[in-house]
């Protein structure tokens, strides 16, 4: 049978998929998928290259989107196909290699892995040397593998990859000893001293009989507030019980571990829907590697491709330990994507499968005080507060989230005392200091010590708008008015189109007879009122009427001191 018809029959089994009519002339669902793949949107983006290749399959653009489209969607056994006829063609694709190697890795074919690498059909040096390491594992070749586990760590800039992997393949065959002692070296580099990397030293740890080093480790790396998985760990650990190796099973687990760790290094250097290719194929080799689930759901929102995030999140079955996790991570997508009562109800459900996670309560307050629903949010963080059963330096924020929906209520006392004890818990905390001392110049009380209080959010947060803002308006509430334009220029520099910035800039300028000017910032806080995640506590009407009549007038109307009379004192 003629090759070009062995294309058409793998093109037609994709077809029949996804149950995509033919078309009849291909730019159009082209020009569409490009659209698609730009904004992120993978779906799309596979359906209409699809129809695009039902009418030219052998074209080597199409058939490269193609697949990098249906791989970041996570479809690998589509995106092996089409890139497997892509590679037919003679043509070379880093993305069409990685689907078909996660392919055979899948189905457990090693020798094929292991030959397609050799043959430089690989994805780059170093996934190519940890896949060729773990597939000798599969076969059977232990020795030569950890061989080349060393061969890799002789790498620049690779020994801790080599490492971890080594040692996870170790502790896998059961030579725990071994594992420890890598585990154990500094050298091991940051991989080790990952959540996986110390779970799984512990895991080795308790293998070997050394329960309290186990233990130890457990507290020094995670501290006293534990998640579903580690309260499991420990609670078997302080019974005396044995806690099995879990991270890696099979050499395909390891293959997993090799696209999630190199993903997880490409996270902050390569862009989202590149490093979205490694953590789909690890979520490929091995459904119950959540963190590989969490880490794409998480790229995804990134790229605010919220329902595809809210999908993947969804992946994380309830029974697994990170399922908490998960639904944190879907709520908060469906609070991005615009639906903040279908992001409550999740966390709400959530807050009675997973109830004595003080994280859950606190989210759920955090939600719900976005929502400006306060009484509702105070009475979640109370709950949250609950949970602990003393107090640590990680509760601050709830103090401090609880403190801003009592400022809301207008109780001032109760929203005082949270700030002062979130910043007992967490001395300097900047984000605390400042809203403090804005709240107590709001106030016009105690304004020396809320200037020292900004003061030091200002030196420990120099480029946060926020903070330089509040610095310039407790100046400029002291009286100091030619103190406070610097700070406020500045402010508006680091947010120019934030309208209370600018309105305050405003306000600043016509305290020290600059009025054109002190018009200017007005009229641009008012075009920024309604301007996208612009502040919306700009009171429009205010800034009106300053135009009209002078900020002198204003406050006169208000019943507030007159500047002059300010400046005097």
């Amino acid at each position: 049978m003629p090759i070009r018809v062995l294309r058409q029959i793998s093109f037609a089994a994709v077809l029949a998929v996804t149950g995509i009519p033919l078309v009849a002339e291909p730019a159009g669902p082209y020009l569409a998928a490009r659209s698609a793949a730009v904004t992120g949107d993978y779906d799309a983006a596979a359906r209409y290259y699809t129809q695009a290749l039902a009418r030219d399959p052998s074209n080597p653009e199409i058939l490269e989107n193609a697949s990098f489209a249906l791989l970041a969607l996570g479809d690998i056994e589509r995106a092996a196909i089409v890139g497997g006829t892509l590679l037919a063609n003679g043509q070379s694709s880093q993305v069409a290699q990685m689907a078909l190697l996660a392919q055979r890795a899948q189905e457990e074919n090693y020798a094929d892995v292991l030959g397609r690498i050799l043959d430089n059909q690989g994805v780059g040096p170093l996934v190519d040397g940890l896949l060729r390491a773990w597939a000798q594992v599969g076969i059977g070749e232990v020795t030569t593998a950890l061989e080349n586990f060393e061969k890799i760590g002789e790498e620049r800039g690779l020994q801790g990859f080599a490492l971890y992997h080594k040692a996870f393949a170790l502790a896998m065959v059961g030579d725990f000893e071994g594992a420890d002692e890598i585990f154990s070296k500094p050298e091991s580099g940051a991989l080790r001293q990952t959540r996986r990397g110390a779970i799984a030293h512990i895991e080795v740890l308790s293998q070997l009989g050394r329960t309290e080093d186990a233990l130890k480790l457990l507290d020094d790396s995670f501290g006293p507030d534990l998640d579903p998985l580690l309260k499991s760990i420990r609670a078997s650990l302080s019974d005396g019980k044995t806690v099995e190796f879990s991270q890696i099973k099979t050499a395909r687990d390891g293959m997993a571990e090799v696209f999630f760790t190199v993903g997880s290094a490409l996270r902050n250097e390569a862009s989202e829907d590149y490093t979205l290719l490694y953590t789909r194929v690890a979520e490929y080799l091995n459904p119950m590697h959540s963190d590989a689930t969490l880490l794409s759901a998480g790229l995804l929102e990134q790229m605010e491709r919220f329902e595809l995030a809210t999908e993947t999140y969804k992946k994380v079955g309830r029974d697994d330990p990170a399922f908490h996790a998960a639904e944190l991570g879907r709520a908060e997508a469906l609070r991005r994507s615009g639906k903040p009562d279908a992001a409550i109800e999740v966390l709400e459900s959530l807050a009675q499968t997973h109830g004595e996670l003080a994280l859950v309560h606190s989210s759920l307050g955090d939600a719900l005080r976005q929502m400006e629903r306060f009484e509702d949010a105070i009475k979640a963080y109370d709950t949250a507060l609950e949970q602990y059963d003393e107090e640590s330096r990680g509760q601050w924020f709830i103090y401090y989230a609880r403190g801003i929906s009592y400022e809301r209520l207008d109780n001032w006392e109760n929203s005082e005392a949270d700030f002062r004890k979130a910043l007992e818990l967490n001395p300097e905390q900047p984000q605390v200091l400042n809203y403090l001392g804005y709240s107590l110049v709001e106030k016009q009380v105690k304004l020396d010590e809320a200037l020292n209080m900004i003061e030091r959010a200002v030196a420990a947060r120099p480029d946060s708008g926020y903070i330089v803002d509040s610095l310039g308006w407790v100046l400029f509430r002291l009286g100091r008015y030619e103190e406070a334009v610097a700070p406020m220029e500045r402010a508006t520099e680091l947010m120019p189109i934030d309208p209370i910035v600018n309105d305050h800039l405003g306000d600043v300028y016509w305290s020290v007879g600059r009025f054109l000017e002190a018009e200017f910032q007005w009229k641009r806080a008012l075009s920024f009122v309604d301007y996208g995640d612009a502040s919306q506590e700009a009171d429009p009407d205010r800034i009106r009427r300053k135009l009209e009549v002078g900020l002198d007038q204003v406050l006169e109307e208000e019943g507030a001191k007159p500047l002059r009379l300010a400046d005097d004192g």
